[in-house]
């Protein structure tokens, strides 16, 4: 009788296929994508007019090159995971401060605590 019955083999996956992505990098996902709406929205609410539409475009796109370039699943800059948490973390921290920069202390706590939950997560299972 085997030991494990209840165990199926994997299939090894067929060139250019990826895993199925956890639930924990779907939340790291979210709070990215979050993250990225936040500096939008802070750039076009936090500054006077001809100024909102300078950092309501360039705070998204400079995050999401960032991001594209030290975190995303396909990084164009290999660096230690170390460095890859840290620049994920700077990410998170500039969208917590951006509702705090807009009077809505709660919600950058609430985003801060549920994007580093949601990091910690998925950085595990990374580095496992």
């Amino acid at each position: 009788m085997p030991e494990t019955p209840n165990v199926r083999a994997e299939a090894p996956l067929q060139p250019g296929m990826r895993p199925r992505p956890s639930a924990a990098e779907i939340g790291a996902f979210l709070c990215g994508l979050f993250a990225f709406a936040t500096l939008a929205l802070w750039g076009f609410l936090a500054w006077p007019l001809p100024w909102n539409i300078v950092f309501g475009i360039a705070a998204p796109v400079a995050a999401i090159l960032v991001w594209a370039l030290f975190v995303s699943p396909r990084a164009v800059l290999a660096v230690h995971p170390f460095v890859r948490a840290i620049v994920e973390l700077l990410v998170y921290a500039a969208a917590t401060v951006a509702w705090w920069n807009m009077g809505q202390v709660w919600v950058g706590i609430a985003f801060a605590i549920v994007a580093i939950t949601c990091g910690l997560f998925a950085g595990r299972r990374r580095l496992a």
